[in-house]
């Protein structure tokens, strides 16, 4: 299977927009810690590296804000499409790492040139999912439900290969994402997942 096919339909990026509502929508029924309202507060984000031009709708983070005066606080719900600040989706973000396993100056080259990421974007990308990702909470519970076992070395190649390997790609990624969907909210890395 080639996991540089990442779907470059819109109709993949729509659905990932479909289950990032659909997160914020429990989100924002559950309400604010303080017992308040959550109000709409998206705010526009613009993401890199895309295979397809997206629409503004689709560029937003959904997030919201609590509407009790002296709390405030803003609740910004899972994302399968963004992964925490990062500038560029999620799904780029973790195919670009993985396809950099096996470091060549060519193989960077043209990384960087299809999905517009730097030699140095790239070499960080590499020491999150090496060094920082496999040291959290969440990974070290996490990575227990995985199913074949994920190789911390080979991350996160391993990773893509655990979901995408007996699966189409949509379904593949769609579940990787909402895998990972835990950590794009903020402290979202040091989350212990309930078994």
């Amino acid at each position: 299977m080639m996991y540089h096919d990442l779907p470059r339909s819109a109709r993949f990026w729509l659905f990932l927009l479909a289950v990032d509502l659909d997160l914020a929508k429990t989100a924002r029924k559950q309400g604010c810690s303080c017992g308040g309202r959550l109000h709409c507060a998206n705010y526009l984000r613009k993401p890199r590296g895309t295979p397809v031009q997206l629409p503004k709708e689709q560029c937003l983070r959904l997030s919201f804000c609590c509407d009790r005066d002296g709390c405030r606080k803003r609740v910004t719900p899972p994302s399968v499409r963004f992964l925490g600040p990062k500038v560029y989706l999620g799904a780029i973000v973790i195919l670009v790492s993985a396809m950099r396993q096996g470091p060549t100056p060519r193989r960077v080259r043209e990384l960087s040139q299809r999905f517009g990421a730097k030699r140095w974007t790239i070499a960080r990308w590499q020491i999150f999912w090496r060094d920082h990702f496999p040291q959290t909470p969440f990974w070290k519970l996490a990575r227990a439900r995985l199913v074949p076992l994920v190789e911390v070395v080979s991350l996160p190649y391993s990773l893509v290969h655990a979901f995408l390997c007996d699966h189409p790609l949509d379904v593949g990624w769609t579940q990787l994402l909402r895998f990972l969907s835990p950590i794009t909210i903020p402290g979202g890395l040091k989350i212990e997942v309930s078994q």
